[in-house]
């Protein structure tokens, strides 16, 4: 299981069988979960805040709801669908993790996944969960660099021989890339978006350089005039969304820079 920020993933018998945003739905006068997923996720923003609140677990690529956390790790595992052996008595579970954890943080994945039902745990930091996906020997004496970009966080890791040897976590990701997109839309369209918005425009025309050479055509994006509050509708490129991103990539790069800075000589001319 990848427990993210922004979406969650539960594989089985090496088949993605759940992928669902990482969204919770209360009701607020019984304290009981009304949606997880993308149900939850279309309850977002629109629900009545007196009666329905919508409630993302993770931050940061950490547990910041505990209780919430129990609910999601325990409805995606329900929505897997899979032969009553796959459930108790005996879960076995593989999670994957930041690489900047802190032992506490670390602490709160297992107890949630443990209260959820799971009976046998593995912690695996999400650099080398990359690096064994695409098919990287990872125990191979040669290094090897993953940057794992995400919702609330960046890894870059320098992996070899079956560990990481040197790592750098920051959170700068996708949601930072959304709350990015926001605000240039409200300081040069005068439009405010709303997360989803932000979004649809992110996945649609996003980049991370203003020059290239087969672009996509502009994205009609959807919003409230800052002024007016009347809805308005206007077409963006992928130049402005490369602006808008740019410090952020900026940053994600630096990191990069750094951990090839802390890499030992020998293993940092593999990657070079």
């Amino acid at each position: 299981m990848d427990l993210g920020t922004a979406n969650s993933i539960v594989i089985y018998n090496d088949q993605v069988v759940v992928d669902q945003p990482s969204i919770v739905a209360i009701d607020k006068i019984t304290n009981k979960v009304k949606a997880v997923g993308s149900e939850a996720q279309r309850m977002a923003g629109k629900t009545d805040n007196k009666t329905v609140e919508t409630i993302r677990p993770l931050k940061g690529g950490v547990i910041a709801d505990f209780e919430m956390a129990q609910h999601l790790i325990r409805e995606l595992i329900g929505m897997a669908n899979v032969t009553r052996s796959f459930m108790p008595p005996s879960l076995r579970m593989v999670i994957c993790i930041p690489s900047g954890i802190t032992n506490v943080e670390e602490r709160a994945v297992r107890e949630s996944a443990e209260q959820a039902g799971a009976k046998e745990i593995r912690m695996i930091h999400e650099p080398m969960a990359a690096a064994i996906g695409i098919g990287i020997n990872v125990l191979e004496p040669e290094g090897h660099m993953i940057v794992d970009i995400g919702g609330g966080t960046a890894e870059i890791a320098v992996i070899s021989l079956g560990g990481i040897v040197c790592n750098t976590s920051i959170k700068i990701a996708g949601d930072v890339f959304n709350e990015n997109i926001v605000e240039f839309m409200r300081k040069q369209h005068n439009m405010f978006i709303g997360e989803r918005m932000a979004e649809k425009v992110k996945m649609a025309i996003g980049s991370a350089v203003s020059d290239l050479e087969n672009p996509p055509d502009d994205y009609m994006t959807y919003g409230r005039d800052v002024m007016t509050g009347l809805p308005k509708e206007i077409p963006v490129n992928y130049k402005e969304i490369a602006h808008a991103l740019d410090r952020s990539i900026g940053m994600i790069e630096q990191a990069i820079l750094d951990t090839l800075a802390a890499t030992p000589p020998e293993l940092a001319a593999d990657i070079y």
